[in-house]
Formats: C-alpha cells, sequence, structure tokens
C-alpha cells in the first residue's frame, strides 16, 4: 500500500449512494484501493457565504499544518541523531501509527464540539496550531544554539594537530612553567621527519635546552613535540624550524582557559543530555496533536466542500480510498467513469488534462467531478 490517501465524497441519495457500492466493488476486485468509510459529524452550516469563505480560510489552514507536521517530523530526525531508524515509533497520532489513526478515523467531540458554529471549530484549530507553531521555535532555537556550539567545541577537538585546540591534549607537567629565561614551545613535525627533528631540533638555534624535546601527540600526518629554550631565542628558533619543515604551533599553557575549554565541553554535553529528553517528548506529544488537528481540517474541508458542491439539506457520504502503489492512474479512471454524471464538464476536462499546452496553466488537476482532498503520511521525503 502507499503513505497516500484519497478522501472523496458523493452525494448520498439512492443514485450516488449505488454509485459508491459499484465503486467499492471494482476497486476491490482490481485490488486498486482499500477503501473505508470516513464520518463526518452533522455542523451547523451557516449560509452559503460564510461557507465560501471558511473553504477558503481551511485551505490555507490545511497547507500550514501539513508543513508544520513535516517540520516537526524533521525535527524528530535532527533531535534522535544516532537513532534514526527509530523515527516512526515517535510519530504517532493518539498512541498508534498515523495509517491506523487515519483509516479509523473518528471525530473528537470533546476538544472540538461539532453543536459549535462552525467558524468557532475552525478558529479552535487554528489558535492551538499557532501555539504549538510558535512553541516549537522557541524550543528548537534553544536547543539549536546549544547543538551549534557543541558542535563547534567538537569540531575544534577534530581538526588536524594545525587547528585543533590543544585542551584536551596537554599537561601541564609537559611544560616550564613560570620561568623568567626559559619557556616551552610546541612544534608539529611530519610523520616523515621525526628522525631529522631529533637529530636537529637543539642545533636550529642558540639556547635550546638539550634533551627537552617529548612527542605528546600524533595524527595521520605528524607529530606534536615539546621544546624549551630560552625565550629570548623564540624568533631565530621559529625560522630556523621552519626552514626545516618544523612549524612551530602559536600556543602557551594558560591552565585557567585550558580548564574552562574542558568545563564549557562538559557543561554543553550535560545541557544536550538535559534538554534532550524533555524536548523529544514536546515533540513527540504535539507532532500527535498537529496531526490529529490536520485530519481534521480535512474532515472539515470534506464537509464544506460538499456543501458548496452538493447543496442543501446536507446529504452526502465520505470514503477514504487508500490506492495500491502503481494503481493510482487506473483508480483515477474507474472514479472518473463512476462519478462523471456529477459533473460532466470537469470528467471531460481530466480526459483532456493529458494534453500539454506550454505556458498555459490549466489549473484542475485537483478538481474531479467529486469532492477529493489528498493525504500524503510520507512527512519525512
Amino acid at each position: 500500500m502507499s503513505s497516500e490517501f484519497w478522501l472523496i465524497s458523493a452525494p448520498g441519495d439512492k443514485e450516488n449512494l449505488q454509485a459508491l457500492e459499484r465503486m467499492n466493488t471494482v476497486t476491490s476486485k482490481s485490488n486498486l484501493s482499500h477503501n473505508t468509510k470516513f464520518a463526518i459529524p452533522d455542523f451547523k452550516v451557516g449560509t452559503l457565504d460564510s461557507l465560501v469563505g471558511l473553504s477558503d480560510e481551511l485551505g490555507k489552514l490545511d497547507t500550514f499544518t501539513e508543513s508544520l507536521i513535516k517540520k516537526m517530523a524533521q525535527c524528530v530526525v535532527e533531535v534522535m541523531e544516532d537513532a534514526k531508524g527509530k523515527v516512526y515509533e515517535n510519530l504517532l497520532a493518539n498512541g498508534v501509527d498515523l495509517t491506523s489513526f487515519v483509516t479509523r478515523f473518528e471525530w473528537d467531540m470533546a476538544k472540538y464540539p461539532a453543536k459549535q458554529p462552525l467558524v468557532v471549530v475552525v478558529d479552535t484549530l487554528a489558535k492551538q496550531l499557532a501555539q504549538i507553531e510558535t512553541d516549537l521555535k522557541a524550543r528548537t532555537a534553544a536547543y539549536n544554539t546549544l547543538k551549534g556550539n557543541l558542535e563547534n567545541l567538537e569540531k575544534k577537538s577534530t581538526g588536524n594537530l594545525f587547528t585543533r585546540t590543544l585542551a584536551d591534549i596537554v599537561n601541564k607537567e609537559d611544560f616550564v612553567l613560570d620561568s623568567e629565561y626559559l619557556i616551552t614551545l610546541l612544534v608539529i613535525v611530519p610523520k616523515p621527519n621525526y628522525s631529522q627533528w631529533q637529530k636537529r631540533y637543539e642545533s636550529l638555534s642558540d639556547m635550546v635546552v638539550p634533551r627537552s624535546t617529548k612527542l605528546i601527540a600524533e595524527d595521520d600526518e605528524g607529530g606534536l613535540f615539546t621544546v624549551t629554550m630560552f625565550r629570548k631565542v623564540i624568533n631565530d628558533f621559529k625560522a630556523k624550524a621552519k626552514e626545516n619543515k618544523f612549524i612551530v604551533r602559536e600556543f602557551f599553557y594558560d591552565e585557567k582557559e585550558i580548564k574552562s575549554e574542558r568545563e564549557e565541553m562538559t557543561k554543553l554535553l550535560s545541557e544536550k543530555k538535559q534538554q534532550y529528553g524533555p524536548l523529544l517528548r514536546w515533540l513527540k506529544v504535539n507532532f500527535s496533536e498537529a496531526f490529529i488537528a490536520w485530519i481534521h481540517l480535512k474532515a472539515l474541508r470534506v464537509f464544506v466542500e460538499s456543501v458548496l458542491r452538493y447543496g442543501l439539506p446536507v446529504n452526502f457520504q465520505a470514503v477514504l480510498l487508500q490506492p495500491h502503489k502503481k494503481a493510482t492512474k487506473r483508480l483515477r479512471e474507474v472514479l472518473n467513469s463512476v462519478f462523471k454524471h456529477l459533473d460532466e464538464v470537469a470528467a471531460a476536462s481530466i480526459l483532456d488534462a493529458s494534453v500539454d499546452i506550454p505556458g498555459l496553466q490549466l489549473n484542475n488537476q485537483d478538481y474531479f467531478p467529486y469532492v477529493y482532498f489528498h493525504i500524503d503520511l510520507s512527512l519525512l521525503d
């Protein structure tokens, strides 16, 4: 089965109920789709004028909500980092997987009372979704700032010996500290030049302390060596070292700075851990709320569109179709032939839609003889 659904409706008179029955028989026999009834409550209709305005508002709210739940699904992916395979286990609606929720949809009377005017129901949904979006922005901004700071620190500790932080490499014991005359420098030596370094470092300048070199770190390209000398020969030593392809790394051991860098990393890791659980829980709960609201919006759209299309008194039947993969074209043809009597012009224009006229965009791809709305559950594509 595909992850998309077609929510359609047809008038509820005898002729159209027979047409729906015929559609069910054909789609089932030809294995085109899995169909279920989609129950929509009897809402207060109000005036047709107000329904036209509501139809437009619902269209915008539907697009906004779909975008919001896709954002939230993506946030779950980003937050779960190492456990991306388990993302769909966390994208549930009312504790069940999304397909089950959609195929067994029941209107939530407690949350969105159907006895209220339609405008009030839509306003309740709109406010709820706007609040979720506001909270999402605030929560993810805080988490992403923290994550960004941590990534910057991690980058510093994973670069090569020329660029990476040395806070997690050097020790106090590697340096001569608090001496008025002596200083310890760090020198990066390419791997092939190790023996050359050992032979030459003492004679690169006057006043280099004999046997003062020690290898304290390595990467794929070279090693980091300490060397101690008198302060006054630093510049001379640097110049001679460079001539021999030994690079002095600008670094002076500062215990306070190193301690604060280490503490910063520990603090950020701890904060990220603390935020991870609550943020993931919030995303799960509010993804579920937003998704449930989205399917309620689809139900409202079918109701409003069906009343505008088929007239009063309210009498229509909504059906949810889950097309089989690769059967959508044939399914569309079956629906067209079963319901073309509802709108001969629309049915004919669908048959002609395969003719593309350059520069002319006929926006009839979502207009059919029957009311139709699309639900796509592939939220992470």
